[in-house]
């Protein structure tokens, strides 16, 4: 059975995680989605659980994908689960630049490979910072992230 990591912050998820999770889902038995609290990234707007249960019901379509969390090196937790291939999304070639030298350091620690997918043109330009950002400001999300989500988001940013 070939099982599948997508690792991510997901704060919030977006069209483009989504698109990424439903792609990787379709070449794999199994997909696990694995959420962390990155530290290098600002404090988190929703919490690991709110942020799985966005990701448990956005993904309930797809039968062969779980959420779960991880802390710790991803690659243990990889290990751990039975993982064959971590799957990172790339929207430009400033992800590659990061993404490669983390791929290549989880090959030399876990052996297990890195496949990259671009995210689709029509995603390449959003990420869970400039939602949060619009959101923040009363900007119209609904077409950048599930209605889930937007919901989500305009709850914790009423005025």
């Amino acid at each position: 059975m070939a099982i599948a990591l997508i690792p991510g912050s997901f704060d919030p998820v977006t069209n483009g995680h989504l698109d990424i999770i439903e792609r990787t889902a379709s070449h794999f038995d199994e997909l696990i989605v694995a959420v962390i609290r990155n530290p290098q990234k600002a404090e988190p707007l929703f919490t690991l659980d709110e942020r799985q249960d966005l990701l448990l019901e956005v993904t309930k379509h797809l039968d062969n994908v779980r959420v779960d969390f991880f802390k710790g090196l991803l690659v243990e937790f990889a290990a751990e689960h039975g993982v064959s291939a971590i799957v990172k999304g790339l929207r430009a070639v400033s992800d590659f630049d990061y993404e490669l030298q983390m791929a290549q350091m989880n090959y030399q620690l876990s052996k297990i490979d890195t496949l990259f997918m671009p995210t689709s043109s029509r995603w390449s330009f959003l990420s869970s910072s400039l939602v949060r950002e619009v959101a923040r400001f009363g900007g119209d999300v609904s077409k950048m992230v599930p209605p889930q989500v937007a919901e989500r988001l305009q709850e914790r940013f009423k005025k």
